[in-house]
Formats: structure tokens, C-alpha cells, sequence
């Protein structure tokens, strides 16, 4: 039974090694692709009117604060907002 374990261990650092070498000489030929072929520059997405107000309904409620702060940010990350629009707009959710 030791011998067995002791087999199948070694299997699974082989197994785990050449995997590792793999991804790694995967990872080095993709940036020497990227470098030979730069992709062509992108399109900048057409702007976009920042969100509407808030309702008149009280907004003084945290989880619907904290909601319209994960839509900016969402916004943001998306490049749909500037970074002084996502501040202009998070500091009049927050009416600060």
C-alpha cells in the first residue's frame, strides 16, 4: 500500500509541474503574440447622459444608496463615466 500512495503521489507532483510549465509557456507566447501583433485601437464607446436623478421618493433609505453607488461604479469601471462625473454624482447621492 505505500507503494501505491508513494506512485500516485508522484503522479500528481508530475501532473502538477507540467501544468505549471504549461500555463507559463502559454502565458509568455500570448505576450510575445500581443507584441508582434498589436491589436488595432478601439473605437471610443459614444457618451452616454449620466443617470437620471433619483425619484422625489425619500432617498434616505441606505440600501437604495448603496444601490445607485454599485450602478456608478458599474458605470465607471465600464468607462461610461468620467472619474469627476462618478464624483459629482456619488456626492449627490451621498448630499455631501
Amino acid at each position: 500500500m505505500p507503494g501505491l500512495l508513494r506512485g500516485i503521489a508522484r503522479t500528481a507532483v508530475v501532473a502538477g509541474t507540467a501544468t505549471t510549465v504549461s500555463n507559463r509557456v502559454s502565458r509568455r507566447q500570448a505576450g510575445r503574440w500581443a507584441e508582434q501583433n498589436p491589436a488595432p485601437p478601439q473605437q471610443a464607446p459614444a457618451p452616454v447622459a449620466a443617470p437620471a436623478p433619483a425619484p422625489a421618493a425619500p432617498v434616505d433609505d441606505m440600501s437604495s444608496k448603496i444601490a445607485q453607488l454599485k450602478e456608478l461604479g458599474e458605470l465607471k469601471e465600464q468607462g461610461i463615466l468620467t472619474e469627476d462625473e462618478f464624483a459629482a454624482q456619488k456626492s449627490r447621492i451621498l448630499g455631501s
